[in-house]
């Protein structure tokens, strides 16, 4: 099968060819928004990963998320429509449907994205929907959840970074629960949605199965470096009055960042699962070991 993916040089598309190259021929495509462009595509099926990320540091011009998110995808979806294509993955985000979670999210919550980011993917997960598809063809929107792996140098690492150097973790008396998504399980998802001619078109969450808690994420990352974990259970008073604080005086801990510290969001990835009739193939522990064994390794080059 000829597979065409777009920001195959990323840490996403960089780790899902490992496994698709074994039986498959990759086609890396370069793609960036261009008003009035038209793509023609030539393989079996296209994996679109590229866009703008979620900025952390809030410092992009908004503009760009709807341009990278929602009018590239437009065009290469066009061009999918008119082609021999017969298969279009797009990688959309949880954050499409919501940037808090009171319960677990489904496929089934009501879309209430707030960022920049969410609301252009959520409308490049609407212009898709909008479009009649031809039998022959099959489109899958994948959501998900904080990708993480060899390589990856999003919060993981951070976390990391202060578990290693045996900085006590203050916020231990919040008990949050988060789901996280392997990238092997992200690749096999991938690779089963190729193959798999049964599975139907739609939109998937896609996540590991159990949720961790950031004291059980402090508590692995101490195993791996082989150190007993250090976590203090502060009043969650005086933690917030502290945050109240830092919002006047402008410290580190503020109440947005605690929020982000302890919040809480959990993914159900029941449907996916259902339809694949398959399980994950590693767990949830055992991705964030190898990812922090990664971590691990980088460190003592």
């Amino acid at each position: 099968m000829k597979i065409e993916i777009t920001g195959a040089s990323g840490f996403v598309g960089e780790n899902i060819q490992k496994v698709l190259a074994i039986n498959n021929e990759i086609i890396p495509l370069s793609v960036r928004y261009v008003e009035g462009q038209k793509f023609e595509l030539n393989s079996n099926a296209i994996i679109h990963l590229a866009g703008k990320a979620h900025d952390l540091k809030k410092v992009s011009n908004p503009g760009d998320y709807y341009k990278s998110n929602f009018e590239l995808t437009k065009q290469l979806f066009d061009a999918f429509i008119l082609s021999d294509v017969s298969v279009f993955i797009f990688m959309s985000t949880v954050k499409a449907s919501a940037d808090e979670v009171s319960s677990k999210l489904t496929e089934e919550s009501i879309p209430n994205p707030k960022t920049h980011y969410g609301i252009a993917k959520f409308k490049a997960e609407e212009y898709i929907q909008s479009i009649p598809l031809p039998e022959n063809k099959k489109v899958f929107i994948l959501r998900p959840c904080m990708i993480h792996g060899p390589g990856n140098k999003g919060n993981l690492n951070l976390l990391y970074k202060i578990v290693s150097k045996r900085i006590p973790w203050p916020l231990g008396s919040f008990e949050n629960k988060r789901s996280f998504l392997s990238i092997e399980n992200l690749s096999f998802v991938i690779n089963e949605l190729l193959e798999n001619k049964n599975i139907p078109s739609g939109i998937y969450n896609v996540c590991d199965d159990i949720s961790l808690s950031t004291n059980e994420l402090v508590t692995i990352i101490s195993k791996v470096l082989k150190n007993k974990p250090v976590i203090w259970r502060i009043s969650q008073t005086l933690i917030k009055f502290t945050a109240k604080c830092g919002d006047l005086l402008w410290l580190p801990l503020n109440t947005e960042r605690l929020q982000k510290l302890t919040e809480s969001y959990e993914v159900s990835n029941e449907k996916i699962k259902r339809a694949l009739n398959k399980e994950f193939p590693i767990s949830s522990e055992y991705g964030i070991k190898e990812t922090i064994n990664s971590f691990k390794i980088d460190q003592n080059k």
